[in-house]
Formats: C-alpha cells, sequence, structure tokens
C-alpha cells in the first residue's frame, strides 16, 4: 500500500486543521491506520491511531479531547482533526498502516507495529 498524506499549514494558536492520508495499492479497511508525528530534534512520535473497522480510536495524552481520528475506507482516507492547536503541536505528521489487527491496545502506539508510512505533512502553530 502507498500512503499520501497532505493537508498541512500554518496555523495561529487556537485554529483547527484537517490532515488526510490517502490509500492506494490496495483497500484501507485491511490496515490498522496511525497518525504520528516528529518535531525537530525530536523523535518520531504517537499521535492517534484507528482500528480497520473504524472503532476503537486511541489519542496520547497530549491530544486527547483535542484531536479526532476518523476513516473512510470507502474512500480509502484516513483523517486526522486538529482542534485548539498549539505551538508544540508543530511537527510533520505521519500516517502509517499495518495490516491485519493489532487486538493489543498497546501496540496501535508503538511506532515499530506499523510497516507502511506515508510521507509526512508539516503542520505549524504560530503563536
Amino acid at each position: 500500500v502507498q500512503l499520501q498524506a497532505s493537508g498541512g499549514g500554518f496555523l495561529q494558536v487556537g485554529g483547527s486543521l484537517r490532515v488526510s492520508c490517502v490509500a492506494s495499492g490496495r483497500a484501507l479497511g485491511r490496515y490498522e491506520m496511525g497518525w504520528f508525528r516528529q518535531a525537530p530534534g525530536n523523535e518520531r512520535e504517537f499521535v492517534a491511531a484507528i482500528s480497520s473497522p473504524g472503532s476503537p480510536t486511541y489519542y496520547s495524552d497530549s491530544v486527547k479531547g483535542r484531536f479526532t481520528v476518523s476513516r473512510d475506507n470507502a474512500k480509502n482516507t484516513l483523517y486526522l482533526q486538529m482542534n485548539n492547536l498549539k505551538p508544540e503541536d508543530t511537527a510533520v505528521y505521519y500516517c502509517a498502516a499495518r495490516e491485519g489487527l493489532f487486538h493489543v491496545p498497546s501496540y496501535y502506539s508503538q511506532r515499530s507495529r506499523y510497516d507502511w508510512w506515508g510521507q509526512g505533512t508539516l503542520v505549524t502553530v504560530s503563536s
């Protein structure tokens, strides 16, 4: 599967943005999907994840209540709606895929569990 992330941009604090990830080559519904982000000088960190049928969903503590992950398997598209953005949300956002079901909730947040990655889209939040 190939993943193409898009929708990043430059925003002010408190703004909202939705980034998308389109899958091609194979149906998105076959995959567990995750969003990760990497700020300059930092390691890539988990943001959110969603199981192949659309639930359950998982979030990092830093984005819980502000970000929402969703998917439209018919459109082969994964979304991340980001609200009340903060400067610390500035990063390159990556979508990632893993075929099959994780079964173990803790696996969703583990970067090494995902096999395919998109190229990333930059989100910059200015104060």
